[in-house]
Formats: C-alpha cells, sequence, structure tokens
C-alpha cells in the first residue's frame, strides 16, 4: 500500500529532492508550488515519475486549495490510508524577507490554513519546516544555540527582516497546539543556511559568491560579511533529516529540531575558498551597504535531532562547493 505525501513549495530545493526521495521509495506524492522562487526544471525531472502529482498552485488561493484537497481524499479512498503533509513552502528563500505581507500570507495564514485542512482531511503527519531566523540576535552561544534557548529577536526599527522569522516562529505555535490536542501529529525544523548544488537562483550567498567569480572575478558584499561567520547546510543532509522526522512518530510530538552543520567558516574566507576552488588566483572584494540587527554568528546545537533519529550532517562545505561549481559551470 503507498504512502501518500502532500509537499507544499515542492518546486523548490528542500521539497524536490525529498520529493525525489519518497519517490524512489514508492511513495505517492502530491505537490503544489506556485513557482515564486521554485524550479521548472526540477518540476520536468519530477514529472518522469508515474506517481508524481503535481498542481501549480497557490498556498494562499482558497479554490486552488479546495481542487487540490479533494484531489487528495480520492486518493486516500483509493489507497485506503491517511497522508502525511510537508510544509516547505518559503523555507528559505530571501524574496520574503523584507516583505511582511508576503510572509505573512504564506508563513502564517497559508500554514495555518493547510495545517487545518490536513487535520480536517484526516491526515496523520504534519512536517512543518521553519528556519534558524527565528533565533535572530541570540543565535549564537557557546556549543551551539539550543531549540529551548530564549529567542531574542530584532524589532521593525531594526529590521523588517525579522517579520520573516516571527512568521515562521508563529507556524511552531500552531503546529505544536494542534499536536497537543492531539488533531495531529508533526514537529517543525529550523535551518540553518541550506545551500544545493542545483539551486536556480543567485540571490543565497554561496551561488551568488561562484557566479559573480565566475562572470567578472569580483564579488561586492555587505559591510557586515567583514566579520560575518555562519554554517553550511547541505540540501542532501537537510532532505535526510526530513525524512528521517517523518519516518520516526515518537520525534512528531510538537517539537522542534535544530538541522544544521557545525563547520564555521568567514564569509571572507568562504569567498576565498570558491576562488581557490574555480583556480581564480586574482579577486576583488568590494563591500557596500550594511545590513542591520543581523548576528555576527549562528550556530546550531543539533544534539537533539542526533538523538531522536541519528541523524548528523554528512556532506562536507569543500564537496559541496565543488558540487555547486561545477553545476554552474555546466550550465554556463
Amino acid at each position: 500500500m503507498p504512502e501518500i505525501v502532500v509537499i507544499s513549495g515542492v518546486a523548490g530545493m528542500t521539497g524536490s529532492l525529498v520529493a525525489r526521495r519518497l519517490l524512489d521509495r514508492g511513495c505517492d506524492i502530491i505537490g503544489f508550488d506556485n513557482y515564486f522562487a521554485g524550479s521548472r526544471e526540477e518540476i520536468s525531472l519530477l514529472t518522469q515519475y508515474e506517481n508524481f502529482h503535481f498542481f501549480p498552485y497557490d498556498l494562499n488561493d482558497a479554490s486552488q486549495m479546495d481542487e487540490l484537497f479533494r484531489f487528495v481524499t480520492a486518493k486516500m479512498e483509493e489507497f485506503q490510508t491517511s497522508p502525511s503533509f510537508i510544509n516547505c513552502a518559503a523555507v528559505v528563500h530571501t524574496k520574503h524577507f523584507y516583505n511582511p505581507e508576503d510572509t505573512f500570507l504564506t508563513n502564517v495564514v497559508g500554514m495555518r490554513d493547510s495545517l487545518h485542512r490536513a487535520i480536517e482531511a484526516g491526515f496523520l503527519k504534519y512536517i512543518n519546516c521553519s528556519t534558524s531566523e527565528v533565533y535572530s540576535m541570540n543565535s549564537w552561544m557557546e556549543g551551539g544555540v539550543r531549540e529551548d534557548s530564549p529567542v531574542l529577536l530584532a524589532t521593525a526599527e531594526q529590521s523588517l527582516r525579522c517579520s520573516y522569522a516571527t512568521g515562521k516562529l508563529l507556524t511552531e505555535h500552531f503546529l505544536k497546539d494542534c499536536v497537543n490536542r492531539g488533531l495531529i501529529k508533526g514537529c517543525s525544523i529550523r535551518f540553518a543556511n541550506v545551500y544545493s548544488p542545483t539551486e536556480a537562483h543567485d540571490e543565497h550567498i554561496i551561488p551568488y559568491i561562484i557566479s559573480s567569480l565566475m562572470k567578472t572575478n569580483s564579488v561586492v558584499l555587505l559591510e557586515n560579511a567583514k566579520k560575518t561567520i555562519r554554517t553550511f547546510l547541505h540540501n542532501s543532509d537537510s532532505c535526510d533529516a526530513v525524512i528521517a522526522l517523518l519516518d520516526n512518530e515518537k520525534s512528531l510530538d510538537g517539537s522542534i529540531f535544530n538541522v544544521g552543520t557545525s563547520e564555521e567558516i568567514s564569509i571572507i574566507d568562504l569567498v576565498a575558498k570558491i576562488a581557490k576552488l574555480i583556480r581564480i588566483e586574482d579577486y576583488l572584494i568590494e563591500f557596500s551597504g550594511n545590513r542591520t540587527a543581523d548576528p555576527p554568528r549562528r550556530l546550531l546545537n543539533v544534539e537533539k535531532i542526533e538523538k531522536a533519529v541519528s541523524w548528523t550532517s554528512k556532506i562536507g562545505l569543500d564537496i559541496g562547493l565543488r558540487q555547486c561549481i561545477e553545476y554552474r559551470m555546466k550550465r554556463g
């Protein structure tokens, strides 16, 4: 009997890879995406699977969601099983960071609506992809920030960027409340700086640096970058975490899980590392602009998920960067 999994944001880097892995193990995947930040190329690859059903739908379009859930209900009756929902909509894309209206509609209204629809339809599980952005100005401490660490958010006077984090934080409350009331099983995942070799956009720092160096032998960074240190998590590892939690019912008690790596690097050193891998000896870094309320360091403690499902990151930054560079060189 095939397992049914519904995935929002299925054209994005996390949603598409999770879908592919679940399809390979025989799951029936119902995915939808409005292509706000997703890749049509990824969808064309997924549609080669007979058990993949795609809807070019918007999470905030009620009539489209009505039609989608009617399709899901029919599948439930056909397979006599309860589906799972993986919320990958607006997981990490920077297009959402500074637009409170879109952030609110997708991350708060849309997520809450999909959660309630899933409960009403009789779904068994709901995996909520959140973000480490919720830690905001309290994003580092010795040994890494933990899931139960107090959150210190920036205000609107400091940065509109935190509207994104605030919305994601609310989704964690929505899910935990529904789990506590026995309405559904689920958990939330706080990802830290996920990157993918096949990322379609250059807005994120790794693909931006690669593309910029390849085109101009130079990179323009914010002034903050002079002291910024980050970790970077390969999308393959982040998807492993999603599936491991989906498969572990003991973890679906409303808990929140950090998913990241301890391999820290400064943005300046990241540019140097990428330049070396591309074999560029002479490159220029320019600094322009400043981002307010930007923590100089972000490090997550991942002991909780390591203990819960034996998950750990496997792909180091050197290997991941080589994959990213190779992909972009092939695309020209």
